[in-house]
């Protein structure tokens, strides 16, 4: 194991024993917030610090007993079980490396799913609308329930854009990397000479955010309108101003709501897509900064950024960022979508761990 993962699992053990004598004393008990912090925060190291501590004694066994082997009785024996003590401490030590991973607080948490028809017209817009329903087929497989927040038809059918809520713990986690740029090449129905067209979606995927920790949003920096439904939902929500607009003045932001037959249902909505989004640009500005000093390999998540290419002709998908291609198109389309979720997450747990290795 890196001497510099030994260093930072030494740090937390030392703070570990830190906290339980703190625990003890007279002053940090009578103060019930600080007492609450401390023993949060001793059993989020608990875990990590017994395991450092049983791969330190295993270490300790392993230059025991490689002292035996000088001894011609013992020497196949000492063999034997230093092998065995070895691979109990590298399954040990993988264990440990996965603890120590930074875990974003976020992964546990339902997300907002925002899908955009980009370049390519209404075959954009029939693109957006392939994406929804590949990842409702995966929220379906998951067992997710998917709520349409908002949503813009196109002309020829599809989204010119989409907006829904997966309100399922563990939902961002599993797709916060599907944010970014998406093309496909297909044969429009349209095209009569059988020639292949690019066009392209961007996704945002934003965690829902706890009311709790909420970005402050101040009423004085929002217009809010009110409009009539549209589309589909039966001649109530035809015909009542139900539909809320929200603009954040201070950035810009518009956000829509027309899903529910209630105003107030709408505008909580819409603000909930609307901290979401505010919090989202804070983290990206935040990136942005930390870029020169930090390595992202998976993309920024940016809008901009293209992270995968849907070729139907040839029947494959690449994801750009990992360098993946995989033939199985049609069973991706129908929500097979672990086949590329579950390297991506591989290899950003792979990043960490060589980032952690770095750090000196």
């Amino acid at each position: 194991m890196h001497s510099s993962i030994i260093k930072k699992l030494t740090t937390l053990q030392e703070r570990r024993e830190e906290i339980e004598v703190l625990l003890n004393e007279l002053s940090i008990v009578s103060d019930q917030v600080r007492f609450c912090s401390l023993s949060k925060e001793h059993t989020q190291l608990l875990a990590i610090t017994q395991c450092f501590q049983k791969w330190k004694q295993l270490k300790t066994d392993i230059n025991i007993i490689t002292d035996l082997l000088h001894d011609l009785e013992m020497r196949d024996i000492a063999q034997e079980e230093i092998l065995k003590l070895k691979n109990n401490q590298q399954e040990l030590e993988k264990e440990l490396q996965m603890l120590l991973l930074s875990r974003d607080p976020n992964d546990e948490r339902g997300c907002f799913l925002e899908i955009r028809a980009g370049t390519g017209g209404n075959e954009a817009a029939l693109f957006a609308g392939l994406l929804f329903r590949m990842y409702n087929r995966y929220a379906e497989k998951q067992g997710w329930k998917i709520d349409i927040i908002n949503a813009n038809d196109g002309e020829h059918g599809g989204f010119k854009e989409v907006i829904a809520k997966i309100s399922h713990s563990g939902a961002y986690g599993l797709l916060k990397f599907e944010s970014g740029g998406h093309r496909v090449q297909r044969v429009p129905n349209t095209e009569s000479q059988g020639r292949v067209h690019t066009s392209s979606c961007t996704i945002a995927v934003m965690p829902e955010i706890p009311e709790a920790d909420l970005p402050k949003i101040h009423t004085n920096d929002l217009r809010i309108d009110t409009f009539r439904s549209s589309g589909a939902g039966g001649q109530h929500v035809n015909t009542t101003d139900s539909a809320i607009r929200i603009t954040h003045l201070p950035t810009g932001l518009v956000v829509e709501c027309q899903d529910e037959r209630s105003q107030h249902k709408n505008k909580a909505k819409a603000l909930g897509v609307l901290s979401a989004r505010l919090q989202a640009n804070e983290i990206q500005r935040r990136q942005q900064q930390e870029s020169s000093t930090r390595r992202n390999l998976l993309g920024s998540g940016d809008r901009c950024d293209r992270i995968r290419t849907y070729n139907f002709p040839q029947g494959r998908i690449t994801d750009h960022r990992i360098g993946l291609t995989i033939h199985r198109l049609d069973e991706f389309i129908e929500g097979k979508l672990d086949m590329l979720i579950k390297p991506i997450l591989q290899e950003y747990h792979t990043n960490q761990l060589t980032l952690l290795s770095e750090t000196k």
